[in-house]
């Protein structure tokens, strides 16, 4: 019986990759000469502090882009609002989100039904299976389409290397479909 697993995970290796180039940047960076600016990484978290509510716009910028050069989905990436002091020191947390939280696996098993499969929710990951290999090789390609989090496939059980090319040709074919539905929506 075919099956797979749907969950969210951040690679730790490019975020700390990324992090490490943010670094690299804030030392050679001339508005950042002479103030105060640090970049720290604790397990799923990033802590930003800088003089000023303008540095640490900027500070986050410079990270958010590192990280997104370094192909981390922004949409595991939860910003909190910047900390300024009465004396104008700012600070800020940037969230890494790992795992699939309980609301969104719940809307992602419903999504998945809705395609016909059998679905369970057990601690971070969402599994799939089917009796038949028709509709489980598209389930992921639709569903990480219009998602409001980075998911990934994996765990692919019976003929994975099939599966991967299957889910590739349907992630196509769903893109095709979503640009002609958008560019027929957009000459009307």
């Amino acid at each position: 019986m075919p099956s797979f697993d749907i969950v969210s995970q951040v690679n730790s290796m490019e975020i700390e990759n990324g992090v490490n180039i943010a670094k690299k940047e804030l030392a050679n960076r001339f508005d950042f000469k002479g103030s105060k600016a640090e970049i720290a990484l604790d397990k799923n978290e990033i802590k930003l502090s800088a003089d000023d509510a303008f540095k640490i716009k900027a500070l986050a910028e410079i990270v958010l882009g590192k990280l997104a050069r370094r192909n981390i989905s922004l949409k595991s990436i939860e910003q909190k609002e910047p900390d300024v002091s009465p004396l104008g020191h700012a600070r800020q947390v940037i969230l890494i989100k790992q795992g699939i939280e309980t609301p969104v696996a719940k809307e992602i098993a419903a999504f998945i039904r809705g395609l016909g499969l059998k679905v369970w929710h057990c601690s971070s990951k969402t599994s799939a299976t089917d009796r038949q290999r028709g509709d489980i090789w598209s389930a992921p390609a639709k569903r990480s389409e219009d998602g409001a989090l980075a998911t990934q496939a994996n765990s692919w059980r019976h003929e994975p290397n099939r599966c991967r090319a299957t889910l590739a040709t349907a992630l196509q074919n769903h893109r095709r479909q979503l640009s002609t539905q958008r560019s027929s929506g957009r000459t009307r």
